[in-house]
């Protein structure tokens, strides 16, 4: 439990030291042994807030001159007349009352309606924007931290309904993480959320209920993979049994044409290819115009739009792309980003894999059709590609979206290699027995064998397995295994006690994510 006392002193040295126009740093940051975050200090009215952790635990305090100063929050109030004295309510005016409430979904709600900043926004027209995926709901403070001040905008709230399920976390989870760390941090810049991956209209009405920003649709299972390796006379067959009304537009628009974009470089549209795309794609576009028109179009706020055709088994084209993409416009859909499969492979939580020149002429084919029709290229799995960054960054002339997710669980993980070495050897072993079950979530080409002995390690030597990329992978793909182990009495094993050290050690990981995504904005070249 909070000592009340000494809230009540921290409140009375903030009221006489801060600005009365709502906000500033107090230049104290803990007193007897309560932690204050400074930059959240801050008044709505005659009511001031600021957020506190006492014993590893966050809250939110709301100090006025009577109970209504914090109406509508849950939370324990504690009153004193002019005497000091505790009362269960004060005469008007006379005295003081201190509201504590815990960082719940509820109450950050409740922050959203009265501080407008702490709630998510279109990021349309912001030139570089990151996604930054924070599955243990810790990791944007320290992402806030480094960005603070600068022309990128975040997407601190970011994830897929897989990582939900392999979390056991929600969307108003997410978002409330992204609310209480934005005000913690006085962060007044604008930041996204964005429901990622969803696949179906009732995944993304969720996410735009529960007040989400972006929406990127994964579109992966009406594409038809199949079409691909179908031989030409086959290709024709399953072409002809398409509506002819269909055929007849499509071909007056694309068939054997071609298409200048910016840069002076040209799409064709050639047999057979010509055909395979319509093939592979078609049903795609008309599911995203529709999931559009039904749902986003006139949902009553600006949402950022963006369609993932990255889960194909062959890279997309830039003919495939063009076509993607302006059969959306057509389709009336206004799109924010897009995201192609590149060249290539873009494994999770390592470096690019591949040519890298092939990499930068692919990508700038993509990066000129993206810039001719008026949206940013979307980079997916975009954790740790260094190798690519400075190309992306050029080829966009530093107008593009990156995604980022994993990295942030992988630097937790290296915390806790240095402060905890005995949790992260049960992580450890308990990731490498469960691979197997983790690899049907994920595509990775980690082999185990190749990940040192580490009962022959010794501890300060286990932080720099997360600089290899074996066991690089295995962490980070089991991390829902991880979270969710059970023991034989169906007691978390492992989940309490990663939270604590990271809670523990909260500055320490916020420094680790503004060096590691620091240097991922360094490589593009926006630092």
């Amino acid at each position: 439990m909070y000592p009340i006392d000494e809230l009540k002193a921290i409140y009375s040295y903030l009221k006489a030291n801060i600005d009365v126009c709502g906000c500033g740093n107090s230049g104290k940051s803990e007193i007897s042994g309560i932690k204050l975050y400074p930059d959240s200090v801050r008044y709505s009215g005659s009511s001031l807030y600021f957020m506190f952790a006492f014993d590893g635990t966050g809250y939110l305090a709301i100090c006025g001159n009577g109970k209504q100063s914090s109406e509508g929050f849950d939370g324990e109030v504690h009153c004193f007349d002019e005497d000091g004295c505790c009362r269960e309510a004060l005469p008007e005016g006379n005295g003081i009352c201190i509201k504590v409430c815990l960082l719940n979904n509820d109450n950050a709600g409740q922050l959203r309606k009265i501080f407008k900043f702490t709630g998510p926004v279109s990021h349309k027209g912001k030139p570089i924007t990151i996604g930054l995926g924070d599955r243990l709901g810790l990791a944007s403070p320290g992402h806030i931290r480094l960005l603070k001040g600068k022309d990128i905008f975040p997407v601190l709230a970011q994830q897929s309904i897989r990582e939900l399920n392999l979390t056991a976390r929600t969307y108003d989870d997410v978002l409330a993480s992204a609310t209480w760390a934005v005000f913690r941090e006085g962060y007044l810049d604008g930041y996204g959320a964005d429901g990622d991956h969803l696949k179906t209209p009732d995944e993304v009405k969720m996410a735009l209920d529960k007040g989400f920003t972006m929406i990127t649709l994964d579109c992966s299972e009406h594409i038809d993979n199949d079409a691909a390796n179908l031989s030409a006379k086959e290709a024709d067959k399953k072409y002809a049994s398409l509506p002819e009304l269909l055929r007849k537009r499509l071909e007056g628009k694309y068939a054997e044409r071609s298409f200048k974009i910016n840069g002076g470089f040209e799409v064709k549209f050639v047999q057979p290819e010509y055909v395979k795309i319509v093939l592979i794609y078609h049903k795609a576009i008309e599911h995203a115009v529709n999931i559009y028109k039904d749902l986003i179009r006139d949902c009553g706020r600006d949402i950022d739009f963006e369609m993932s055709i990255d889960e194909t088994l062959t890279p997309t084209s830039p003919a495939a792309h063009y076509f993607a993409a302006s059969e959306l416009i057509a389709g009336g859909v206004e799109i924010t980003s897009l995201a192609p499969r590149f060249c290539g492979e873009f494994q999770k939580g390592i470096d690019y894999r591949g040519n890298i020149k092939d990499f930068a002429a692919d990508f700038e084919m993509h990066a000129r059709i993206a810039d001719t029709l008026g949206y940013k290229i979307s980079v997916h799995s975009g954790s740790d590609k260094f190798s690519v960054f400075p190309i992306i960054g050029e080829k966009t002339s530093g107008r593009y979206h990156v995604k980022t997710a994993g990295t942030n669980w992988l630097e937790a993980v290296r915390l806790i290699a240095v402060k905890k070495p005995s949790l992260y050897r049960e992580m450890h072993a308990f990731a490498v027995s469960h691979l197997p079950e983790a690899r049907k979530y994920y595509h990775i080409s980690a082999v185990p064998e190749k990940v040192p002995d580490i009962s022959k390690m010794k501890d300060n030597e286990l932080p720099a397995l997360m600089d290899l990329d074996d066991s690089r992978q295995i962490l980070h793909i089991t991390y829902g295994l991880i979270l969710n182990a059970r023991d034989s009495r169906g007691a978390l094993m492992l989940r309490d006690a990663i939270y604590d050290v990271l809670i523990r050690h909260e500055d320490e990981y916020a420094g680790m994510l503004q060096k590691h995504i620091g240097r991922h904005l360094e490589k593009l070249g926006a630092l």
